[in-house]
């Protein structure tokens, strides 16, 4: 079986070459896995691009150029086009998350066949995660409730970036996201759909703004809209 990992970057020359070592190192051959990494480089402008060409002979990942910054939503729609393995996974190009975590989510969905398998930053309560900023953490408690109430799921953390597919159910799903709504949209339509979210607890490491955060509070409102608007007016 393959897991494919869709990496979507934009201005992250610092991490990019740390992230892509972390994703290759996950050894998932217990659980009979192989892995292709998909990475979307989103118009970067900080010498991104350039170490990526640099990797292009690699022949290890699938890369793929868009011609400008159009929004994370944008990246993933452009990379899920080209995943061809059982499963898909979303990882940011940054730290935060830890790749080793993708064993709990495969093991999660072979065990309970799940379609649709969440990590949670805030699930292990016993070995709670670093908070970044608190109005960040109040926001995605909020957004999980919302979505909750709304759609009738049972939810910690819908915003967290660790979400794992079949890649048949996921590309079922028409996506019209192009920013940070991915989250939400997604979440909206499979809810809608049916589909069981399970989730498992994962680790975060948070950066802040001056070591690249690039989502805003702006964001959290645009989430918001996309969760009231998938409910109520599609």
């Amino acid at each position: 079986m393959k897991l494919s990992v869709i990496i979507p970057v934009y201005n992250e020359k610092k991490t990019i070459l740390e992230i892509l070592r972390r994703v290759e190192e996950v050894n998932l051959s217990h659980l009979k896995f192989e892995k292709e990494i998909i990475i979307i480089d989103d118009g970067s402008t900080d010498g991104t691009k350039e170490i990526l060409v640099q990797l292009e002979d690699k022949n290890r990942y699938k890369i793929i150029y868009l011609p400008k910054n159009s929004g994370k939503g944008t990246a993933i729609r452009a990379g899920l086009r080209e995943a061809s393995g059982d499963y898909v996974i979303i990882q940011d190009a940054d730290l935060e998350y830890d790749p080793e975590d993708y064993k709990k989510l495969l093991e999660c969905a072979l065990q309970n066949n799940a379609d649709v398998v969440y990590g949670s930053r805030i699930l292990d309560r016993q070995n709670p995660n670093k908070i970044s900023y608190i109005s960040y953490y109040l926001g995605g408690i909020f957004l999980s409730w919302i979505t909750n109430i709304l759609y009738r799921t049972k939810i910690t953390d819908e915003s967290a970036c660790y979400k794992l597919f079949k890649v048949n159910v996921i590309k079922s799903i028409p996506l019209e996201c192009k920013k940070f709504e991915f989250c939400p949209e997604i979440t909206a339509k499979v809810a809608k759909k049916g589909i069981k979210i399970y989730e498992v607890p994962i680790k975060y490491y948070p950066r802040r703004k001056e070591e690249g955060k690039k989502i805003k509070w702006v964001d959290g409102f645009q989430a918001l809209w996309t969760l009231i608007k998938y409910k109520f007016f599609d």
